[in-house]
């Protein structure tokens, strides 16, 4: 399989959306891969009069357009200056264009606000739109970064693999440790007498739990791999506490209780309130998945 090419990165001129840059450009180079930085436009869906005012130089909206990205491939440049950096103006609604591009990329990465300007306030959240349509990964970056701290994959019924498949990714190119976790919550009808139950339940949890680590570890050494069981009544309170001071929170789009084609509430919860990083795992037709070799490479940088 080919490998994709490219980490893509919106911006557009937010603080937010600077934080995303550097993430990106820093992945990117621990990647070894490209990074596009992406700026989209939204005048031309308000107005006609995007040139520039006569006698004024470097003036008019599609300008501020040109300008605003500049300063994003600047942005990536300065915090990393050997890579390989491009950018790219396009005009209309950010969510719709960047899942367009993203198809077979490695990574897409916006800021955990901003891309969409006060349109976003119609359109709604950005991020939100991209964890249900995108066609990669990807991340939504805050700037409550902790640069020590482990990589948290969450895993539900199906084993998440895909989920852990980037998270083994993310951990191995950080050099981090990856602490896979899975939540054990109370079903309807059940009673804390029931023993049977219980028991049942904690079986079914050891063995996802046990699955998911043995697929980490199937990938190259060198990624310290732990798995851990929560327990708690909600599912987003769990992975939000669980992943207070991680370097990354990574869940998957398939399977009960996390993303599905549209957003859920798990997803919501923990897209709003995580107070760092979060991946959001997808693939489409053209990413099937990370390539181990790749995983390899950069596991034994």
């Amino acid at each position: 399989m080919q490998e994709p090419e490219s980490i893509v990165v919106g911006y557009d001129g937010s603080d937010e959306a600077g934080a995303a840059v550097r993430w990106a450009a820093q992945q990117a180079h621990l990647r070894r891969c490209a990074l596009k930085v992406v700026h989209c436009s939204i005048w031309p869906l308000l107005t006609r009069n995007l040139g520039p005012v006569p006698g004024v130089a470097d003036s008019g909206l599609e300008r501020s357009a040109e300008v605003i990205l500049e300063e994003g491939v600047n942005q990536a440049r300065a915090a990393v200056p050997d890579l390989d950096t491009g950018g790219t103006l396009l005009h209309g609604l950010p969510a719709s264009h960047l899942a367009r591009i993203s198809a077979g990329e490695r990574m897409l990465v916006v800021g955990s606000r901003g891309l969409g300007g006060f349109l976003g306030l119609l359109v709604g959240s950005v991020s939100l739109e991209l964890a249900a349509s995108a066609d990669c990964p990807v991340a939504v970056i805050r700037s409550d970064l902790h640069p020590t701290g482990p990589v948290i994959a969450a895993v539900d019924a199906s084993g998440s693999p895909t989920a852990v498949e980037d998270a083994h990714a993310v951990a191995a190119a950080f050099q981090a440790r990856l602490n896979i976790v899975h939540v054990r919550h109370p079903s309807a009808g059940y009673r804390p007498g029931d023993a049977n139950h219980a028991v049942t339940v904690e079986e079914a949890a050891e063995e996802i739990i046990n699955s998911a680590v043995y697929h980490a570890r199937s990938f190259a050494p060198g990624v310290h791999v732990e798995g851990r069981i929560l327990t708690d009544t909600s599912v987003p309170h769990a992975l939000l506490k669980a992943s207070a001071e991680a370097r990354m929170l990574v869940v998957g789009t398939k399977g009960h209780g996390f993303v599905r084609e549209t957003i859920g509430s798990t997803a919501h919860a923990v897209l709003h309130q995580a107070r760092g990083p979060v991946l959001i795992s997808r693939r489409g037709a053209g990413n099937a998945g990370p390539d181990s070799e790749e995983q390899a490479r950069v596991g034994q940088r």
